[in-house]
């Protein structure tokens, strides 16, 4: 298993790689999948469109969000495919490494004109969500 740092560069390789040779304009959902195969040929555990669940309130929420790519259960990655991220893209992103207690997450956006200005790294500092009222339901390893 890989450290998230070594699979953020990796996946920051791949993703420069289909920029360049794709290029904008394709549905998300197809940077999705190459991505997606392209991280999983270099030997990583990816999981597209993870499911996860969450509590809030005593009550167990089922598919509470989806993560577009989950690489090897440390690292997530979001991908769009817009000409420039919302403030609420980066948010979304926080939001997921704050349930998940991930330090660390991608937001990929193919649909820039340059993959530099599609990168954005975006680092949890805060793991510890004892104070949220919101929760992630946690499955134990191995399973699901």
């Amino acid at each position: 298993m890989a450290d998230v740092e070594e699979c953020a560069r990796l996946a920051v390789d791949c993703g420069l790689q289909i920029h360049r040779k794709l290029g904008p304009g394709l549905l998300e959902s197809v940077y999705e999948t190459v991505l997606e195969a392209s991280l999983s040929r270099l030997g990583l555990t990816v999981q597209r469109q993870k499911l996860i669940d969450i509590e809030y309130d005593n009550m167990l929420l089922r598919e509470g969000f989806r993560a577009d790519l989950f690489v090897e259960g440390s690292l997530i990655i979001e991908v769009k495919s817009v000409e420039r991220f919302a403030p609420v893209h980066g948010k979304q992103l926080l939001t997921y490494l704050r349930l998940t207690r991930q330090p660390l997450g991608l937001l990929m956006n193919f649909g820039a004109s340059t993959f530099r200005e599609g990168l954005k790294r975006v680092v949890n500092n805060h793991l510890d969500v004892a104070t949220s009222p919101l929760r992630i339901n946690r499955v134990p390893r191995g399973s699901a």
